[in-house]
């Protein structure tokens, strides 16, 4: 509908695979499933609950009526219970033992456990899947020399493939984070009101293991192997903060490689991927705008703003439970993870189809080269039997001229034409021009990309081969 607002994240940047995830119908069905698995451990644990009540709560797991539901949470503002007599018209016999002995959070709290892990596992495998083109760029421009910057002013050189290990190594300890997180995920298991398993115990009359029992089964029947030991009503907001704090991370890594890639493509040094008919502005018609990195820096920004959120949140909460939480995590937490899915596609299309222009790379470095190699030159000229002092000032005053051609007249840089032509240097032209090879000024740089991939990025993608192969499409 055209006259109802709607997310850009769902309409045009995220994936349907995260859109799914985050869906009204992923929330519902996981509910149902939990009441479904409280059901069965109740009964196993020797509650008076029959099959044919579980058989009739699992008919009606995935085919919920919606319609009714939304009556009904008009009528009592209360969103689970709503769902609790949605769920009761269709299964009549098991009606009086749907969500017994729980609180709105045992559905509420644990579907978005198992939501957020289910995301994080989507953007690890797209982390995955950055992290092995990137690799592949690496490794292709491994040797070729370029401008390093610090301050954005030219610094010594480096090489392209060297650049590109800097925003791998980023995304290396993002993943490390990731999976820190996804390790120690759990769920809040079936605690209560105020988190002391009183409605529960009162259940098993008084029996304790047996309320232990129903809070490890039911994890385990989800997939987890853990619950939290203690909670309030909720699990601690702390776990959406330190949540959204790796998205946070992925966020930040992304903004640093998408600045580099605008600021390269304003040297024309390197470019991200245009297409055949791709608009690059609407007045000037020659432009190529970043567009796609500029969006990755702009939705980035958005998730690293949007972590403050749960950060808030989880230091505001009041004793055992308070509601404040909800109406901004409902937003703050789909939308970061939405917001993470669309700058990994963007980037996973960035990197896919980076143009790196060599001729161009070439030209900057040789008009910057001759400042760097001045201090080759001289060690060489003195091996010679140049005079090391008298050397270095010529060489002052040289490259003092050669600044002023380049910055106030706008000519080439013909330090090295000066140098050539003072016969106090005992160099020829070809000793000068084997000096001024861009190769002799990249140090370890190729060994060092070869041994970063060989070392760190093979193994994790070895380790992580099954999530390789992600293709993606981006819609605008």
């Amino acid at each position: 509908m055209n006259n109802t607002y709607e997310s850009p994240l769902n309409s045009r940047y995220a994936s349907e695979e995260m859109k799914q995830i985050f869906s009204p119908d992923e929330k519902f069905k996981t509910w149902r499933k939990l009441w479904i698995e409280l059901a069965q451990v109740e009964k196993e644990l020797g509650l008076e609950i029959t099959e044919q009540q579980i058989d009739e709560l699992k008919k009606f797991q995935t085919d919920i009526n919606y319609e009714t539901a939304r009556k009904k949470e008009a009528e009592v503002k209360h969103d689970v219970m709503a769902h609790v007599h949605a769920y009761g018209e269709q299964c009549p016999k098991a009606k009086g033992i749907i969500h017994l002995g729980a609180t709105s959070c045992y559905v509420g709290d644990n579907t978005d456990i198992i939501v957020m892990k289910k995301g994080l596992t989507l953007i690890k495998n797209k982390l995955i899947n950055v992290i092995d083109l990137l690799s592949k760029f690496a490794m292709q421009n491994k040797s070729l020399p370029t401008l390093g910057f610090t301050h954005f002013q030219p610094a010594q050189l480096v090489t392209v493939g060297k650049r590109a290990c800097l925003w791998l190594q980023e995304l290396l300890m993002d993943v490390e984070e990731l999976d820190f997180q996804l390790g120690r995920m759990k769920l809040l298991g079936s605690k209560g009101t105020t988190g002391t398993q009183a409605s529960f115990l009162s259940l098993f009359d008084g029996d304790h293991e047996k309320v232990k029992k129903l809070d490890r089964m039911i994890a385990q029947k989800m997939g987890f192997e853990n619950v939290y030991p203690v909670s309030g009503q909720t699990y601690s907001r702390k776990v959406d903060s330190q949540i959204l704090n790796v998205l946070s991370a992925i966020s930040q890594s992304a903004y640093k490689f998408s600045n580099d890639i605008r600021l390269l493509q304003h040297l024309k040094e390197v470019e991200e991927p245009f297409e055949k008919n791709q608009i690059g502005s609407s007045a000037m018609a020659y432009k190529r705008n970043p567009m796609r990195t500029e969006r990755i820096s702009s939705l980035a920004r958005y998730v690293i703003v949007d972590a403050l959120n749960p950060a808030i949140t989880a230091s505001t909460q009041w004793f055992e439970r308070t509601l404040d939480d909800s109406a901004n995590k409902r937003i703050s937490i789909p939308e970061a993870f939405l917001a993470v899915d669309a700058i990994l596609n963007i980037y996973m299309n960035v990197v896919d189809g980076l143009v790196v222009y060599p001729k161009v790379i070439y030209q900057h470095i040789e008009r910057e080269l001759p400042f760097m190699a001045t201090e080759n030159i001289l060690m060489d000229a003195v091996k010679r039997g140049g005079d090391r002092q008298e050397l270095h000032e010529k060489i002052r005053l040289h490259s003092m001229e050669a600044a002023k051609q380049v910055k106030v007249e706008g000519k080439a840089n013909d330090l090295i034409d000066r140098i050539e032509a003072d016969e106090a240097f005992p160099l020829s032209k070809q000793e000068i021009a084997t000096i001024l090879n861009p190769m002799h000024f990249i140090g370890r740089a190729p060994e060092q990309v070869e041994e970063f991939i060989a070392q760190h990025v093979e193994p994790l993608l070895q380790e992580n081969k099954n999530a390789l192969g992600i293709s993606v499409v981006l819609k605008v």
